[in-house]
């Protein structure tokens, strides 16, 4: 059976609405990085991302080929294990740097705390005199 033509006006629809979110949020990504609010790093990965979508929804068919060669039935679904895979290996790389951002941040609350210690008077050590009137 063929799909009627309201069904593929929709998919055509979704397809120019996906492209249209992905180039808005390419711009905002851009936007981020020129203004200094998204080191590079992670900017080349979002936009990576937004690069990958973009071709999806500008070739949908590339979706079902990629389907059909892993044995996936249904498109979406492989695009759907395949963003949650990445978002899985984002979080647990985001919590790794967390994680070493916050052993920094002990480290050098340690180091503040000793040097703070060897710049305050100790009680055992004399008071200073007070300047004789004179």
């Amino acid at each position: 059976m063929f799909p009627s033509p309201v069904l593929a006006e929709l998919q055509t629809g979704a397809h120019v609405f996906i492209a249209v979110v992905t180039l808005g949020a390419l711009a905002y990504i851009l936007r981020l990085v020129r203004q200094r609010r998204l080191r590079s790093k992670y900017a080349v990965l979002w936009l990576t991302v937004g690069l990958v979508l973009g071709v999806l929804a500008v070739f949908p068919d590339l979706l079902k080929v990629a389907s059909d060669r892993v044995g996936v039935y249904d498109p979406p679904n492989l695009f759907l294990v395949v963003a949650c895979a990445f978002l899985f290996l984002v979080v647990v790389q985001f919590s790794w740097e967390l994680s070493r951002m916050e052993e920094r941040t002990r480290v050098l609350a340690e180091e503040i705390a000793l040097l703070r210690a060897e710049r305050a008077p100790t009680a055992t050590s004399p008071a200073p005199e007070p300047p004789h009137p004179g």
